[in-house]
C-alpha cells in the first residue's frame, strides 16, 4: 500500500521532483526575489525541509518573511502547505505554475548571452539533438505544460553539457540546441497564456541564435514575438517583428510562409485589407524549393503545415470581413487535418479551424451551421485548450451575446457551452488569462 503523504507540501514537492537540495536552492532564489537581497534574508537547511515536509513545524513558528517565500514558491498559504493533503487529487495551485514558468524564464534569460564551453561525447550530442527534435515533433500532440516540463529538463541537461568542452563545433551545436529548446519553451509558455515569460524566453532563444549565427532560429523567435504582440493588442509591433524576421538570410519556404501568415493577420487586425491580402497571397505562393535546417530539418513545431496555413488564412479572412474566404479556408484546414492519423492531429489547429468556421457561419447568421462546426471543439482535452483556441472561443461567446440572439435557445446554449469550455481549460489557471479576451474579431 502506498504511504499517504504527510503534508500538501510533500505532495507538491514530489510533483515537481523537488528534492531537499533543490528546495533549498529555490528557497534562496525566491527569498532574493520576494524579500530582496540582504544579510537578513530567511534561509532554510535540508534538515528543515524534511521537517516541513513531514509536518513537524507549526506555521506560526515561522517568520513572516519565511511564510512569504513559501507562499511565493507554491502559490498557497503556509497553513495549507503544512496541513494534510486533500483527500481527492487536485491541481497544483495556479500561482505555483506561473511561478515555475517565471523562474525558468528568468534563469534562461540570465544565461542566454553566455557562451561558456561544454564538453560532451559525439554520442551524447547526437542523443541531445534527437531529444530536441523529438520534442518539437511531438509538440502538437502534447499538452503545453508537458512540453514545458520536458523542455525545462532538456534545458538543464544542455546547460550541464555546455560546461564541459572547449571544442568550437560542439559549442556551436549546443548553442543551437539550447536556442531551439528556449524557443519550444517560449511556444509552450505562450500556449499557456504566460505572455511576459513567453516573450522573455523568445528573446533568450534569439540571443542563442545570434551567438550561434543560426539565422532560422532568430527568425522563428521573432515570429513568436510577433504572435505575442498580436495577441496582446499590438498589431503594429507584430507587423514589424514579422517583417524583420523575413530579413534574415538562409530561410526556407516554410519559414517564409509562417512569417507572412503572421504578418497577414497583423495587417488584418490593423484593418489594412490590401496589405493583409497581399501577405496572405505571398504566404501561399512561397514555393521556391528553399529549405533550412530548423523549419524543414527539425520541423514539428518549427514547421508550418498546410492545415496550419489554412487555419491562419481563415483567421485573416475573418479580420478583413471576408466571410466566404474564411469558411473556405477553415474547411480546408479541417479536411487536411482529418487526413492525418489521430495521434498526429494538432488540437490547436483543429480547435482554431473549427472556431473560425463557426464564426464565419455566425457572420452569415447560420447558428445551426455554427453549432455543427463547433462539434470538434468540445472534444479537445482541457490541458490542450491553448491560447489561440481560447481566444477564438471567447470571440464566439462575445458574438453570441449580441442582443439579437438573447431570446433564442440555441445561441444561449452555445454561449454557455463556450463559457464552460474556457473555464475548464488548464491554461485558464494562469493570471494572465484575462488579457486574452481583449482581442476583437
Amino acid at each position: 500500500m502506498t504511504e499517504q503523504p504527510e503534508t500538501l507540501l510533500k505532495v507538491l514537492c514530489d510533483r515537481r521532483n523537488l528534492g531537499a537540495p533543490d528546495f533549498v536552492a529555490l528557497f534562496d532564489r525566491t527569498a532574493d526575489e520576494v524579500v530582496g537581497r540582504g544579510p537578513n534574508n530567511p534561509t532554510c537547511s535540508e534538515r528543515t525541509v524534511f521537517r516541513w515536509r513531514a509536518g513537524k513545524a507549526r506555521p506560526e513558528s515561522l517568520s513572516a518573511d519565511t511564510r512569504r517565500v513559501l507562499q511565493a514558491m507554491f502559490g498557497c498559504g503556509v497553513a495549507e502547505l503544512f496541513a494534510p493533503p486533500p483527500t481527492e487529487d487536485s491541481q497544483a495551485p495556479a500561482l505555483d505554475l506561473e511561478h515555475e514558468i517565471t523562474m525558468t524564464a528568468r534563469d534562461a534569460q540570465d544565461d542566454a548571452g553566455a557562451t561558456a564551453a561544454a564538453s560532451v561525447s559525439d554520442t551524447s550530442l547526437d542523443q541531445l539533438t534527437d531529444d530536441v527534435a523529438s520534442l518539437a515533433r511531438a509538440y502538437a500532440s502534447l499538452p503545453p505544460l508537458e512540453v514545458f516540463r520536458r523542455g525545462r529538463a532538456l534545458q538543464e541537461e544542455l546547460q550541464s553539457q555546455r560546461d564541459r568542452t572547449q571544442i568550437p563545433n560542439q559549442q556551436q551545436r549546443l548553442l543551437e540546441l539550447t536556442g531551439q529548446t528556449m524557443a519550444l519553451l517560449a511556444a509552450a509558455a505562450f500556449d499557456l497564456g504566460s505572455f511576459d515569460n513567453a516573450r522573455r524566453l523568445a528573446r533568450a532563444a534569439d540571443l542563442y541564435g545570434e551567438s550561434a549565427r543560426f539565422q532560422p532560429l532568430r527568425a522563428y523567435a521573432d515570429g513568436i514575438l510577433a504572435y505575442i504582440a498580436y495577441f496582446t493588442g499590438m498589431p503594429g509591433e507584430a507587423v514589424r517583428k514579422a517583417q524583420r524576421a523575413q530579413s534574415y538570410g538562409g530561410l526556407g519556404d516554410v519559414a517564409r510562409r509562417r512569417l507572412l501568415a503572421i504578418e497577414a493577420r497583423a495587417h488584418g487586425y490593423l484593418g489594412d485589407t490590401e496589405s493583409a491580402r497581399s501577405a496572405l497571397q505571398l504566404s501561399m505562393a512561397a514555393e521556391s524549393g528553399a529549405r533550412d535546417d530548423l523549419h524543414d530539418g527539425v520541423g514539428g513545431e518549427f514547421g508550418f503545415t498546410p492545415e496550419r496555413l489554412a487555419m491562419s488564412s481563415s483567421s485573416t479572412a475573418l479580420l478583413i470581413h471576408d466571410q466566404g474566404q474564411a469558411e473556405e479556408s477553415a474547411q480546408r484546414a479541417l479536411h487536411l487535418i482529418g487526413q492525418r492519423p489521430e495521434a498526429g492531429r494538432s488540437a490547436h489547429v483543429l480547435g482554431g479551424a473549427a472556431a473560425d468556421l463557426a464564426m464565419a457561419r455566425l457572420l452569415a447568421d447560420d447558428v445551426d451551421g455554427a453549432a455543427e462546426a463547433l462539434a470538434p471543439l468540445w472534444e479537445i482535452p482541457g490541458d490542450q485548450r491553448v491560447t489561440g483556441v481560447l481566444v477564438r472561443a471567447g470571440q464566439i461567446q462575445q458574438h453570441l451575446a449580441r442582443p439579437v440572439y438573447r431570446s433564442s435557445a440555441l445561441p444561449r446554449e452555445l454561449r454557455d457551452r463556450v463559457e464552460d469550455f474556457t473555464r475548464s481549460a488548464s491554461a485558464h489557471q494562469l493570471s494572465t488569462r484575462s488579457a486574452l479576451l481583449q482581442l476583437e474579431a
